[in-house]
């Protein structure tokens, strides 16, 4: 056997944006799959879309900083950030190529023999249509434009961070002189895709904005021949860099951090495939883009549009049947949150059942007189937050409400920014976190007076405090009143608002300074189980593996006869049927209806098994770089609820790809097996489990408008 030095070697690694593209990969994979009905591969490629602005905006933007700044030291696989970027600008422009193929070839033409034509050029449009379409022009887009102009006295125009934009080379009527430049945004806020009149009774037609506006480009410059017009697209770097220790107040600082994104420095460009060379040449030259960074497009730019199309009327008949998050069953009967925990935990397993009884948890404690204090931890919440409300009334009740909104949850600042004033103006002590640290743990503790003195209630999960994403991410809460994480979770918030750390913990582990340790002796344990001849075992479910240390120590498992099941949603840097090293790992991912987002981990512990779930990834800045919280199911009945969980998702033969050892994904071979779609079942056990309680349930599969992000 190796020694374990040999397990940190970097060929034994996949490199993380790499792995990442993989995933996106499979993503798209979904776009492509027959079985699925068209309007939900429509939603899939939209999403590879978004996913891989967000990639460039914050992976890519920092590799490129890296470059800039002459960072050389590798990564886990033994990259540079140069050799990085290279090997990506292949890969992303090759899944850029797929996506691509993918609509031109599959989806356009079906969408047509389903009755709706995407007219793709304004130049195809009928007599009808045109006549429409300039009507429109009139009507509802030209007063909203606002054209620019590039000349001695007019400086390049800032050409914000995403935003579609049509740029046009111009020559003055009458006059040979050079060419101008001018562009004009396509408005955002105008719908992109605009109904048009269909040749067809019965059927339906569209055409997209920028085609619209392309078709009247002219209007815009009087007195000017428009030689060529094409939209193009910029990708800005968006990773804010806050030097916390000298941001006086971290509210105003992220708030002109947040501005800057609009500013900065430009990462890729997306034209139009056949842009006019002049016209390219001076955006690219305006905005410093190399030409490894130019994604020259065949369709139309910014596939998330798809998104949109997905809710026309007309089409039910090509998405899936709407599922309806199940009531809990513990929850169904008449009386308070407080009396049911009273009688013991309860598990609760989203978006299978309903999100309401956290919400109604926060609601109650906010009216009730005997609650005396409200803790909690917000990392992302929804626009309209329900949660929100319920703790600005406690305060408002006169109860101590504290709460830590997480100012640095990436791309939710802005949001998180407003939530927190609203907080504090309804009287609440809001906490912005920790200085160098983001706190993603999801924690709720109420602390009540009762009869026989104080007891103290939590709800800990391993997602958001969002009702909105818990219809559409799989993820895992359990709701409580033992006294032992009582006093874990008063220590979490002492040592969040007070910086107090505890001696000892009773239950729950905390990164960054515990949980990576515990992590490491739990599979350690698994280890010397094995080689006392005991069966060693692991099951671990995450949204991403990357952390050198915990690979290592599995790989180091997997050599001693620890058997070792992954399901890894996104990033794997683990390699799988490496001789002595990874040969007793298997990885899945399950790509589905709903994002998988539960962190679930599963130790043999020779006979006596343990079972945790955590707000954390096995990733360096999971285990080091935030505050994170894991927890054990300790109650007889939900531990098998959460085993059963990890059972049902490895016996997924439909929505499951497998890593192979030549580190791509392949879908599960069915021959010889049942088909087998865990979140389907997951939806049918929900269902069956609220009929049992006779109540009234509608629906089967709910599809989410959003649903498979990097975070």
């Amino acid at each position: 056997m190796a020694e374990k030095k040999d397990y940190l070697e970097p060929e034994l690694y996949t490199n993380r944006e790499l792995s990442w593209i993989l995933f996106n990969k499979r993503v798209l994979s979904e776009a492509r799959d027959k079985q699925i009905p068209l309007f939900e591969r429509l939603k899939f490629l939209s999403i590879t879309a978004s996913n891989l602005d967000e990639f460039f905006m914050v992976r890519v933007a920092s590799l490129k900083d890296m470059v800039n700044a002459k960072y050389i030291k590798k990564d886990i696989a033994g990259l540079t950030a140069a050799q990085q970027l290279e090997q990506l600008n292949v890969v992303t422009h090759d899944l850029v190529s797929q996506q691509y193929s993918t609509y031109n070839r599959s989806l356009l033409p079906l969408l047509k023999a389903n009755g709706l034509t995407v007219v793709e050029q304004h130049e195809n449009l009928n007599e009808e249509q045109a006549a429409y379409v300039d009507a429109y022009f009139d009507d509802n887009v030209y007063p909203v434009l606002t054209p620019m102009a590039v000349d001695s006295s007019r400086p390049f125009p800032l050409i914000r961070n995403k935003s579609l934009n049509i740029g046009a080379l111009l020559s003055k009527r009458k006059e040979k002189g050079e060419l101008e430049f001018a562009t004009v945004q396509v408005p955002s806020v105008l719908s992109r895709i605009v109904p048009i009149p269909a040749e067809k009774a019965g059927e339906k037609a569209v055409i997209l904005l920028e085609e619209v506006i392309e078709r009247n480009i002219s209007r815009l410059f009087l007195n000017y021949d428009v030689v060529c017009s094409h939209p193009f697209r910029i990708m800005r770097n968006a990773d804010l860099t806050i030097d916390e220790d000298e941001a006086e107040d971290l509210l105003k600082e992220i708030e002109k951090q947040l501005k800057k994104r609009q500013w900065g420095q430009a990462i890729r460009l997306e034209v139009e495939a056949g842009v006019d060379k002049r016209l390219l040449r001076m955006i690219k030259d305006e905005l410093s883009i190399e030409e490894e960074d130019i994604y020259r497009i065949d369709g139309p730019l910014d596939l998330t549009f798809l998104m949109k199309m997905y809710g026309m009327e007309g089409f039910a008949h090509l998405k899936e049947e709407k599922y309806v998050p199940q009531p809990v069953p513990e929850f169904m009967e008449e009386g308070s949150v407080f009396e049911k925990l009273r009688e013991g935990d309860i598990l609760l397993h989203h978006p299978f059942q309903t999100f309401e009884p956290v919400v109604q948890f926060i609601r109650e404690a906010a009216k009730d007189p005997d609650v005396l204090a409200i803790k909690q931890t917000l990392y992302r919440v929804s626009g309209n937050s329900p949660i929100i409300a319920a703790l600005a009334q406690a305060a408002e009740n006169g109860k101590q409400v504290s709460v830590l909104v997480e100012l640095k949850a990436r791309f939710d600042e802005e949001n998180n920014i407003v939530w927190a004033k609203k907080l504090e103006k309804a009287g609440c002590h809001v906490i912005y976190g920790l200085v160098g640290l983001k706190t993603h743990s999801k924690i709720t503790l109420v602390v009540r007076r009762e009869e026989d003195g104080i007891r103290r209630y939590v709800h800990l999960g391993t997602g958001n405090y969002n009702d909105a994403t818990a219809k559409l991410y799989t993820d895992i809460g359990m709701m409580t009143c033992s006294e032992a994480i009582g006093e874990d979770a008063t220590a979490v918030f002492n040592m969040l608002s007070g910086y107090s750390e505890p001696l000892s913990w009773n239950k729950l582990s905390l990164a960054p300074l515990w949980l990576k340790d515990k992590f490491l002796y739990l599979i350690a344990r698994e280890i010397k189980n094995a080689k006392a001849g005991e069966q060693g075992h692991i099951i671990a479910k995450m949204n991403s593996l990357c952390d050198r240390d915990i690979i290592a120590a599995l790989y180091e498992a997997s050599a001693a006869g620890v058997k070792i099941e992954l399901i890894v949603r996104g990033i794997c840097c683990l390699k799988v049927g490496i001789p002595d090293v990874s040969e007793n790992i298997s990885v899945r991912s399950i790509v589905g209806t709903f994002l998988e987002h539960s962190r679930i981990f599963y130790f043999e512990n020779g006979g006596n098994s343990e079972v945790y779930c955590s707000s954390a990834d096995w990733m360096p800045r999971n285990l080091e770089r935030r505050v994170e919280i894991m927890f054990p199911v300790e109650d007889p009945r939900l531990k098998e609820k959460v085993m059963h969980i990890l059972e049902v998702q490895l016996r997924d033969t439909v929505k499951a790809h497998l890593l192979q050892p030549d580190g791509s994904y392949e879908k599960v071979d069915r021959r010889g097996k049942e088909t087998f779609n865990s979140q389907e079942a997951f939806c049918m056990e929900a269902i069956e489990a609220a009929k049992a309680q006779e109540e009234p349930h509608d629906g089967r599969v709910f599809i989410p408008e959003k649903h498979v992000e990097m975070e």
